[in-house]
């Protein structure tokens, strides 16, 4: 216990007096510019009601939500996920347990994480998977920084697809802040990338070369081995980004030269929810060692049976901070516990179809959106997954709204563009998207 009573603040009032002192102030509340308006008083201002009273009033606020059947995609995809997986990880050794530092007592957790990592191996055909990060934007924020300290490439540029996720822009600026890397976005041919445009950019400058499949405006890249065989030439590494759905139809990217894959494990194992997620990260070999967050590896115990434990630790608070490849602090290990179980529940033959599933609902759909006058659709001529860009005669935005006042939602991605994404969980609606479509193009 320290001299001012709180084991928290390790000041004694003779050092605070001393502290506020040498930066002029009288007190510590000065330090801080917080408005009036926005300060504490000391109450909450909540009434205090029952229980039944408090479910009846929640009730009635969630009843003003608009019913909308969500055609939206563009990242946070929804598909159907069995009750079987909600039951499973609601038991408490899974719900209280948080990273599985102690192999004695968490060998169910770890075994589950390891079966994880080894889907995403057969997924990916690379080498190596992590066992979960934050989301697709960190991950590729990660395999950038991965990139640097490696050096296998000399370069300082990084290319990203001119169409790319808002977030995943940002938060690759932000993970490269303070490093001398410059980010440049290629651009696109009908959707994919353009390969002309960006072979004329690549040279020995280029650190990383970055792609996606599907994009994000849910084109199949065309072109993987192009760009893997490109990145080869000029040793720059190749970033794929994909998603376990989309890898189960598509070809493995390590074939085609991919050095590591990222994307967003959660499309499969939890609903959309716009914001949680589980990060993808697989990388080749060569990169064990610089692997952000853990790696759960299969070894045996005492008595020669086969044991699971945390075999690589990357982060500062397990090692030296000069030797840790990133600083996060945790992993989303429930969340992979959950895209594990739904992998192991589809089973190879089920995940092939339901991937199948998702382009032969993205093609009738766009199929029947393209009869209607005022649109076109697909905007690509290319093959997609899950979803699609239309093209409006009438500005989208007005098209939007309409078919909101319908009871559906679409994304608005240019003034005469929308953009839709049909899974197994809408697709009994596209009826009457299509119904309400055919009214909003006119």
């Amino acid at each position: 216990m320290t001299a001012n009573g709180t084991p928290y603040a390790p000041h004694t009032e003779a050092e605070t007096a001393a502290m506020l002192s040498a930066l002029g102030v009288e007190r510590e509340e000065e330090l801080f510019d917080i408005p009036e308006e926005i300060r504490f008083d000391g109450t909450f201002d909540i009434t205090n009601r029952e229980e039944r009273t408090t479910r009846a009033l929640v009730g009635r606020v969630l009843s003003e939500n608009d019913e909308l059947v969500e055609f939206l995609g563009r990242g946070h995809y929804d598909h159907y996920v069995p009750s079987m997986i909600d039951h499973l990880t609601d038991r408490s050794e899974f719900l209280t347990s948080y990273t599985q530092y102690q192999p004695e007592i968490a060998q169910g957790f770890l075994q589950a994480l390891f079966e994880y990592q080894s889907m995403i191996v057969e997924l990916t055909g690379l080498d190596v998977a992590n066992c979960s990060m934050y989301d697709a934007a960190t991950a590729l924020g990660e395999a950038a920084t991965l990139a640097i300290r490696s050096r296998e490439a000399d370069g300082a540029r990084v290319l990203v697809p001119e169409r790319l996720h808002e977030g995943r822009r940002r938060t690759l600026e932000n993970y490269l802040i303070g490093h001398d890397v410059d980010i440049e976005a290629y651009p696109m041919d009908d959707g994919n990338v353009d390969v002309a445009e960006l072979t004329d950019r690549v040279d020995e400058s280029t650190l990383l070369v970055y792609a996606e499949t599907p994009t994000v405006r849910g084109a199949i890249e065309e072109h993987l081995g192009s760009i893997g065989d490109l990145t080869g030439e000029h040793d720059a590494l190749f970033v794929v980004g994909s998603d376990p759905l989309a890898l189960a139809l598509l070809e493995a990217p390590a074939r085609l030269g991919a050095d590591i894959v990222i994307g967003d494990a959660a499309t499969l194992g939890l609903p959309a929810a716009y914001g949680m997620g589980t990060g993808l990260f697989a990388c080749r070999e060569a990169f064990l060692r610089q692997v952000p967050g853990r790696l759960v590896g299969a070894s045996e115990d005492a008595t020669d049976r086969r044991a699971y434990t945390l075999t690589l630790q990357t982060r500062e608070q397990h090692i030296r901070r000069e030797r840790a490849t990133s600083n996060i602090c945790t992993n989303q290990a429930w969340v992979a516990l959950r895209t594990a179980m739904h992998i192991a529940w589809l089973g190879p033959s089920g995940l092939a179809e339901l991937a199948e599933d998702c382009v032969v609902h993205a093609r009738e759909l766009a199929d029947r959106l393209n009869e209607i006058r005022g649109l076109k659709a697909p905007v690509h001529d290319r093959h997609h997954f899950r979803e699609f860009v239309a093209h409006t005669d009438q500005p989208a935005q007005a098209v939007a709204s309409d078919l909101e006042a319908s009871g559906y939602a679409v994304h608005v991605v240019g003034e005469h563009e929308i953009q839709l994404c049909v899974t197994e969980t809408n697709a009994d609606s596209i009826d009457g998207l299509v119904e309400a479509a055919t009214e909003a193009a006119k």
